[in-house]
């Protein structure tokens, strides 16, 4: 018991970032040999790495009684945990497991960024219990973050092998990168599952208790998250009429690129998400 309570959640958080470390370092491996080839190794190492991860932020959240998601250091684990079970969860396809040469460095550069001691401020000695309408909220909605940043990076792949096609024919039959149909169908699917967690998440946003004073629709953060999801929304309506996969693939990346820049901006000009 005295060993339990020894090991914190930024111990087990840290033993998960080495093992993504682990895996970035395979990875590099992955891409020399091409990413036609399924990898069972990456993929069990994403998977242990994963298990520490969950095992953090269920011990932060039992700790604290609430869904871990509100300051830096822990939207930025919920991130990368969103990323890593999108991953395992497309990985149980074989022909799925390439992705996990681009998740790895991803997670671990996410992980090293989180573990900065500055973005994980001590928390009040009695933290509130803020329901699980709040924690699913929050949870679904960076779920959604996450699947759209899994599609950005399978759209950058898509683009860089569909220009390698149109100008350099040899290229693109000895690149490192995996088939543009494959990809091409990663970017619809990631999108799709990224709206529809979006979708659930706001909706369940709407029903929650509003602090006196502070009107939901009129909050930065919820005006930006709706503005996301028409943009989502607008991308996915696009691609069903005939938008071309190469500028849906550029839509995507900008998307998530917008939400890079601006989700913490946003954060902090809300009232509701930032009391």
């Amino acid at each position: 018991m005295a060993f339990v309570n020894w090991v914190t959640d930024r111990f087990l958080f840290g033993l998960a970032v080495v093992i993504y470390g682990g895996s970035t370092i395979y990875s590099v491996f992955l891409w020399r040999k091409g990413f036609r080839r399924d990898d069972r190794i990456n993929y069990l190492l994403l998977a242990g790495a994963f298990l520490f991860h969950t095992a953090a932020m269920a011990k932060r959240g039992i700790s604290l009684g609430y869904c871990p998601v509100h300051n830096l250091y822990e939207a930025i684990v919920f991130i990368a945990w969103g990323l890593a079970l999108a991953y395992l969860g497309l990985g149980w396809w074989r022909r799925m497991r390439f992705l996990g040469a681009l998740v790895a460095p991803l997670l671990f550069g996410l992980g090293v960024c989180a573990l900065m001691p500055a973005l994980d401020p001590a928390h009040g000695p009695k933290p509130e219990f803020s329901g699980a309408g709040l924690s699913l909220h929050a949870a679904l909605v960076l779920l959604a973050y996450g699947a759209l940043g899994l599609a950005a990076v399978a759209g950058a792949m898509f683009l860089a092998q569909e220009h390698n096609l149109k100008f350099h024919k040899l290229r693109a039959v000895l690149s490192l990168l995996p088939p543009i149909q494959r990809l091409q169908l990663v970017v619809r699917w990631l999108s799709q599952i990224g709206f529809a967690l979006l979708t659930v998440g706001l909706y369940y946003g709407a029903r929650l208790p509003q602090p006196d004073g502070v009107v939901y629709f009129q909050d930065a953060k919820v005006i930006w998250a709706c503005a996301l999801w028409l943009a989502c929304l607008v991308l996915l309506v696009l691609r069903w009429r005939g938008l071309s996969p190469r500028r849906f693939a550029w839509g995507v990346v900008g998307l998530f690129v917008f939400v890079l820049l601006t989700f913490w901006g946003t954060h902090l000009l809300s009232p509701l998400h930032n009391p």
